[in-house]
């Protein structure tokens, strides 16, 4: 059996152990409370209870299967001491009647108390959910607190198993020792731990430790909008996975004049915005939303389609730009959808070009060029050296099943092949990271592709004996990038926690994070020996990093390659769709400087030879003419045109305001924006009044005296 499937058996064996183990106990324990055989009872319940908490510890991926079998920690709890109860009456006899009676009263209290814990946890969870999320913004007006511990607010199954630990563990030692005691002692302090737990959730119930309502808090924002005044913004929503999109616009926006602004939909998504000092402000609800077109908001640019993107387009106050995350030649950076913006706005003519093509009713007059901003770091000079770096960056399957969307399935393995056997070319492999997660056929094939790498660099020198070269060095400039980038919130927290302490930033730490990140990537290549073949399948180092050491690039149809051309270096695109060379070159305009490779990947020595030898490298002059087709001039740059695109549409939505205001003849139909502040905090300040004084009432004092203890 291969190496890969033998590895792939194994993780599949050892996600399936812990579950298997946890069945056997539960399946023994039965046996030995039915039979009266103490000794079994108790061994199956201790090697169950040891399994659980390595689960609920280690082994998230095993809690998350047991929760969708609905074999979850209460039922798994209450199934081990129902057994365990049932052996102490099998096992004990009939004088300890009366200790039964108090031991299952007991436990039936802990399990009581449990459930009043978690109505609790609820009503906490309900009293802390706001109707907004924020980061680097100001919120000391809304009354934020610290949240109780996770084990108490979000994670019952934990909870329970925590604090049912002494009543389970002294069942088990009355079964072994036939001691009601045991058992009694186990309950009761589950019963004090479990009291705690609820005196310390009702504690963040009082009315001084809740945060505004949604009514004041709403009326927080509209001020804070007011005195924020966000001239342009960017709107996202998506999946956990799709954060990358909006990620790599944040420095062309922080980069923006005015005061920009981002706009998100999903809660999750806060935390999934890379570091920035940019105010991030999440509005799940439509209705939340529709608050941001009264504030001095005039433009939003989009890198996606989302279903949740047409409810913020139903704003004609502000206007709407699609910018996308990435151009190439796929249907998908044509989609009908575009003709809903008011702009759609791309890096050069092969997109306004596209568009027309595709006639999906986006107008010619409607699309503005603005270059790539983010591509302004891309080398455009090789790197050079004794090998020839190649870097292999094959794109994933895709949702549309589509022939020839990657070459890692067809092509992967001859194009690494290929690659491998010439004794001067190190090899970059980096694959998309949704690699496999639509046809299993691509993930087996990017494990074998893997594998053949790691062979090939056990028969290096310079890969088997790698020399030091500032490892040291290496280490503490990436503990410097990860404290930059790691959460700066406590393990645990909240939401409303996170927005405490997520408040209004330092200033500059995007910045700081830019200049760690490349002090880092540039110890990073320093570190490694000069020959060996590297697989690169996390965030670091960036693909652009990876652009950066290449002499040359392989890849599919996608935006890596119209990024790439950027470098102005050679490139090949591999051709898996079944149709001839021509065609592909005719369909696909962005390979029509790149070294065709069909799926036996015979082109890849021509391929080298042009890498290496500028007089064999017949699409020098073809790249040049294709940058500019695809990305646009290179002056003025991306970022001075990005930003006149942004002044323009945000400009159009003000004509339009006038145009509103003259056909209605005054403009005191309109609310001005001090307006709308005054109205504000005059609703957070009653707000505020009306709960010192429910928590004055409810703490039977006199509000100034509450005043001068400082409450």
């Amino acid at each position: 059996m291969p190496p890969t499937s033998l590895a792939l058996r194994s993780q599949a064996i050892g996600r399936l152990l812990p579950t298997v183990v946890l069945a056997a106990s539960f399946v023994a324990s039965a046996v030995g409370a039915a039979m009266a055989l103490p000794w079994l009872l108790v061994g199956a319940a201790a090697v169950g209870l040891a399994t659980e908490l390595v689960v609920h510890r280690w082994l998230k991926q095993t809690l998350a299967r047991l929760g969708r079998l609905r074999v979850d920690a209460t039922l798994r709890q209450v199934l081990r001491d129902l057994l365990l109860v049932v052996g102490v009456v099998r096992t004990a006899g009939a004088e300890h009647e009366g200790g039964w009676t108090a031991l299952l009263l007991g436990l039936l209290a802990v399990y009581g108390l449990h459930f009043v814990s978690q109505g609790a946890a609820i009503l906490v969870r309900r009293t802390r959910t706001l109707p907004f999320v924020t980061r680097n913004i100001d919120t000391s007006g809304l009354k934020l607190t610290a949240a109780p511990p996770a084990l108490l607010l979000r994670r019952p199954g934990h909870r329970l198993l925590s604090f049912g630990l002494p009543a389970t563990a002294g069942l088990i030692a009355t079964v072994a020792a036939d001691e009601t005691a045991w058992a009694l002692a186990g309950i009761g302090v589950s019963l004090v731990l479990s009291l705690a737990g609820i005196v310390r959730l009702a504690v963040h119930l009082l009315p001084r430790r809740r945060a505004l309502n949604e009514e004041r808090a709403l009326a927080w924002l509209d001020e804070w909008l007011a005195a924020y005044g966000p001239t342009t913004g960017m709107y996202f929503s998506g999946g956990a996975s799709s954060a990358y999109q909006a990620n790599m616009w944040l420095e062309p926006l922080a980069a923006l004049p005015g005061r920009p602004i981002i706009i998100l939909r999903e809660r999750f998504m806060v935390q999934k915005i890379a570091a920035t000092d940019l105010p991030v402000l999440c509005l799940p609800k439509v209705a939340h939303l529709m608050r941001i077109e009264q504030s001095t908001l005039k433009s939003l640019v989009h890198p996606s389609n989302s279903g949740k993107t047409s409810q913020v387009l139903r704003m004609p106050g502000i206007k709407h730009a699609f910018i996308n995350h990435g151009e190439s030649d796929k249907l998908s950076s044509c989609n009908p959808y575009a003709k809903a913006y008011d702009e759609v706005w791309v890096a050069g003519p092969a997109a306004r070009e596209r568009y027309a093509l595709a006639d999906v009713g986006v107008e010619d007059k409607d699309i503005v060029e603005i270059g790539r901003p983010q591509l302004k770091g891309i080398d455009t000079v090789a790197p050079g050296g004794s090998v020839t770096t190649v870097l292999y960056a094959p794109t994933w399957e895709g949702w549309d099943g589509q022939p020839g969307n990657t070459s890692v399935i067809e092509a992967g393995e001859n194009i690494v092949r290929r690659l491998l056997a010439d004794p001067k070319v190190r090899l970059l492999y980096k694959p998309h990271p949704m690699t496999g997660s639509v046809d299993p056929r691509a993930g087996a094939a990017n494990e074998r592709i893997q594998e053949l790498i790691r062979a090939a660099n056990g028969g290096r020198a310079a890969a088997k004996d790698p020399k030091d070269k500032g490892a040291a060095e290496l280490e503490r400039l990436a503990a410097e990038l990860d404290r930059l980038t790691a959460a700066d919130y406590r393990e645990g927290s909240d939401e409303m926690e996170r927005m405490l302490v997520q408040g209004t930033p330092s200033g500059g730490r995007d910045k700081a994070v830019d200049e760690a990140t490349r002090r880092w990537e540039d110890a990073y290549w320093a570190s490694l020996p000069e020959d060996a073949h590297q697989i690169i399948t996390g965030p670091r180092p960036a693909l652009y990093s990876c652009f950066n050491q290449a002499d040359v690039l392989i890849s599919d149809v996608s935006s890596v390659v119209s990024d790439y051309l950027a470098s102005g270096k050679p490139y090949a695109v591999a051709n898996t769709a079944g149709v001839s060379e021509t065609q592909f070159r005719t369909d696909f305009p962005t390979v029509r400087a790149a070294t065709i490779l069909t799926p036996d990947a015979a082109q890849v020595p021509e391929l080298l030879a042009a890498a290496r030898d500028a007089s064999r490298d017949g699409f020098a002059q073809a790249r040049g003419e294709l940058k500019r087709y695809l990305l646009g001039p290179d002056e003025p740059s991306a970022q001075s045109r990005f930003a006149r695109a942004v002044e323009a549409l945000s400009a159009k939505a003000l004509e339009r305001e006038e145009r509103q205001l003259a056909r209605e003849g005054t403009s005191t139909l309109v609310p001005s924006q001090a307006d709308r502040a005054a109205a504000a905090r005059a609703t957070v300040a009653e707000g505020e009044e009306e709960r010192d004084f429910a928590a004055d009432a409810l703490a039977g004092s006199e509000p100034d005296s509450l005043e001068r203890t400082g409450d």
